[in-house]
């Protein structure tokens, strides 16, 4: 081979689409035989620039395949180069599709779609348990309700449960026999065994008329009804004294009944509490209990307390 000649064979000839070329078909470039599977495809091969369009093509008879515009693996003969067609210029690169970071196309959102639709179905669901939920209240409420509570008729307080808030909140005196003063009969002993003052002390000898003890009571809080409380020792049938309240006689006589049924003179057996409600005045008042004419008197005085309101105990 020598410069200026290329052999026998020319690039062209190698060049399947160099035919398409005015160079190449001036070289003798031939379009290739058959049209790949094609009947009649080479026939309808054109130069480039050769195409006019606007024109009807022809129409195959019937039952026959239709002419094809180009064969498979073969340049389009219909196709004009860009560069041919005015303002043309070299071909641009085709736009890539944009990537996400970690470089592989985004694709449809499946996972978010599917957790919407994992939360539509639990919401619905919830609303469902919900809602059988307050049905089921409302049948129980409507099946299982008792009648209307009645309102209570109001009662008068009963000594046991008035004032007892009050009588906690303020602690009222108290005394013993010895402290008492002494009328009368009246005596100190303490032969009899179970009085529960200082040195088992207790006044005896009250079963004589004109025999009493008197307690001064100072510092009442306040004007009102109070629980005089006596504790004492009685036998055999009961007994009754005369309580004197600030110079006056109060109500009925005081009960000292044999409430721990001893046996007549056992009073070491005998010893209980009785009470009084009397009306007191606010600071200083004078509680005397003495046997009168027609009174009762075989006892033995043991402590005298005193609760706010009609108490029992």
């Amino acid at each position: 081979m020598t410069p200026g000649n290329n052999g026998p064979g020319t690039p062209e000839d190698d060049d399947p689409f160099g035919y398409l070329y005015a160079d190449g078909q001036a070289r003798g470039a031939q379009p290739p035989s058959g049209g790949y599977g094609y009947p009649n495809s080479v026939s309808r091969v054109r130069t480039v620039g050769e195409r006019q369009y606007g024109q009807q093509q022809p129409t195959a008879p019937y039952g026959q395949v239709p002419p094809q515009q180009g064969a498979y693996g073969r340049p389009n003969p219909h196709y004009a180069a860009p560069e041919t067609l005015p303002g043309g210029g070299a071909p641009t690169a085709p736009q890539q599709p944009a990537r996400g970071g970690s470089g592989r196309g985004r694709g449809p959102n499946t996972k978010g779609l599917l957790i919407g639709a994992v939360a539509v179905v639990a919401a619905v669901v919830i609303g469902i348990g919900v809602a059988m939920m307050n049905g089921s209240d409302d049948k129980k409420t409507d099946t299982d309700a008792g009648p209307t509570p009645t309102q209570s008729q109001p009662t008068d307080p009963t000594p046991s449960a008035s004032n007892s808030a009050a009588e906690e909140e303020v602690e009222l005196p108290k005394i013993e026999a010895k402290a008492l003063r002494l009328g009368g009969s009246a005596a100190l002993a303490s032969d009899v065994p179970g009085a529960q003052a200082d040195g088992g002390i207790y006044v005896g000898n009250l079963n004589q008329p004109g025999a009493s003890v008197t307690w001064t009571v100072n510092d009442i809080p306040e004007d009102g009804t109070y629980t005089l409380f006596s504790r004492f020792s009685a036998t055999g049938e009961d007994q009754s004294m005369t309580l004197t309240v600030n110079g006056e006689v109060f109500g009925t006589k005081m009960n000292l009944g044999n409430f721990a049924h001893a046996a007549d003179g056992d009073f070491a057996k005998g010893w209980t509490e009785t009470y009084s409600w009397p009306t007191l005045t606010k600071g200083t008042n004078t509680i005397t209990l003495s046997c009168a004419d027609g009174d009762k008197c075989n006892v033995l005085l043991d402590q005298f307390w005193l609760k706010k309101g009609r108490v029992t105990r």
